[in-house]
Formats: structure tokens, sequence, C-alpha cells
């Protein structure tokens, strides 16, 4: 459905090396970076589980807090691993790892919140228990 998603941060870099770091066990890695010399005043970093620039973190006036997004995990495993990478990278916990069938059977996901307060959420829809 959706192409990339996008949002402005406080401060860049640090917000770079909170996602570079927790998003690393999801298979999502830096693709792209773009500065204000090539788009006249945007800076901004893309992330993804391929090459494709996925996910943006930028500068802006606006900076975006409170807003929830989930990514995708191909397993249990992988959700902790998200979750201990986040904390180490800085992010606060808002929500453990663990089962969530009141979402859904077989929803298991862990919350993490980024430097301006962003809910990110890293879930694996595995088999109902």
């Amino acid at each position: 459905m959706f192409d990339h998603l996008g949002f402005s941060v406080s401060d860049l870099q640090r917000s770079h090396d909170f996602y570079l770091r927790a998003l690393a066990p999801l298979g999502y890695k830096l693709v792209m970076s773009i500065t204000k010399e090539q788009t006249g005043g945007y800076e901004g970093h893309a992330f993804g589980p391929t090459q494709q620039p996925a996910f943006w973190i930028g500068t802006g006036a606006n900076v975006s807090r409170g807003l929830h997004f989930a990514l995708s995990a191909q397993s249990a495993a992988q959700v902790e691993a998200f979750y201990a990478a986040a904390l180490a990278a800085g992010g606060r916990d808002n929500g453990a790892p663990g089962l969530r069938e009141h979402y859904a059977p077989g929803y298991f996901g862990a919350f993490v919140l980024d430097p301006d307060g962003n809910n990110v959420e890293a879930v694996y829809r595995g088999p109902a228990a």
C-alpha cells in the first residue's frame, strides 16, 4: 500500500544513529542520504530492507512526535532482537516483547519510543498459540 514513510526529527544525527542500530535486527540498513544542497533545504536519511528507501527521517519545521508505526519481523526472536537493539541505542521501553493476542492470534510485538517520543513497534504475526 505505501511506497515509503517519512517524518521530521529534532536531531537528525541522533535519530540516524538510533534507527541505524534499532532497525538492523529487522534487516533494515541505511540505503540513501540526501543533503540540503541537493534539495534546497531538506536533509534526510532513508532506511530499507532492500536498496529501496522505505523509511525516511529528516529535517523539517514540524518535528513529528507521538507517531506509531509497526515494522514486520520474520520471527519472535527478531522482535526481541529489535527491542534489545533499540533500548541499547537509547530508545525507551513502551512495551516489552510478548504475545498480544488481543490484537490478533499469534501477534508477537514489542514497542520502543524513539528519541522524539514516536512509538516504534516490531511485530511478528506467527501461528496462533
